[in-house]
């Protein structure tokens, strides 16, 4: 217990330096205590703390807790390294599983979840320095080398080299050390390139049809038109034809028609 609460208060100082330096928006020390993802955080390492011994009913309430107040989800069996920064936070899910390395940074909706309901390794295992971007899930007991960047709304659930970045569903690796690489050459890919995704064809079939019923909405409104412009043509015919009867059937007109 003696050498626990100094490396506790060491590792707190340490996360508030991450986020002043990973965030420009945190101006300052009070600023920064602001964070929903530093109090996760904080109370992660606690909840984590009750976990390994064995007061796993008591951290499970801890980590509902914080949840509820942080909109941020860790399972206090999850390894988490140092100096993590979970920017904005909202709607982060960490599964009981998942390993993260040092100096990770994790946007709002990540995912780092399960496939398997075995009771064995089912969740993700993240490198150092690992960036996830905003609605990216990382799918089951995957590796993530390190220095990765997955981008936003990726979906990934096959190991991915270091120094990699990952983007799109199913995610596939684009850049390699800094050097971009062809689809054809991503081993993320497993050939799906030539693959039909049926998602992709029911959108594009909703909009063929959509510009069908532009077109056909275009000519109704043609239609209505010419035959407005008719209607008003016939309207001015019959009015006239009224007028000049009704002028030579009036009595008083008979006598300038009888005068010489």
């Amino acid at each position: 217990m003696k050498g626990v609460l100094p490396t506790m208060f060491s590792r707190m100082r340490e996360d508030i330096q991450t986020v002043l330096r990973k965030d420009p928006a945190a101006r300052n020390v009070l600023e920064a205590l602001l964070y929903p993802g530093l109090h996760a955080i904080w109370a992660h390492r606690i909840a984590h703390w009750l976990w390994n011994h064995r007061c796993r009913w008591l951290a499970r309430l801890l980590s509902q807790i914080t949840r509820f107040f942080t909109h941020i989800e860790i399972h206090p069996g999850a390894k988490i390294g140092r100096r993590l920064f979970i920017d904005h936070g909202d709607g982060v899910v960490i599964g009981e599983t998942a390993e993260i390395g040092d100096d990770v940074l994790l946007y709002h909706n990540v995912t780092l979840g399960g496939t398997s309901l075995e009771r064995k390794k089912r969740h993700p295992t993240l490198g150092n320095n690992v960036l996830v971007g905003m609605g990216a899930a990382i799918l089951g007991p995957v590796t993530i080398g390190d220095n990765c960047r997955i981008g936003a709304n990726a979906v990934v659930n096959k190991d991915i080299p270091p120094n990699c970045t990952v983007v799109g569903i199913p995610g596939r690796i684009v850049r390699r050390d800094g050097i971009r690489v062809n689809d054809s050459e991503s081993p993320v890919m497993d050939n799906v390139i030539n693959r039909v995704d049926p998602q992709d064809a029911v959108i594009q079939e909703l909009h063929r049809r959509l510009e069908l019923l532009e077109q056909h909405n275009e000519r109704l409104e043609e239609l209505i038109l010419r035959m407005e412009k008719q209607l008003a043509g016939h309207s001015e015919v019959a009015y006239r034809p009224t007028q000049e009867v009704a002028s030579c059937c009036c009595p008083c007109h008979e006598g300038e028609r009888n005068e010489p």
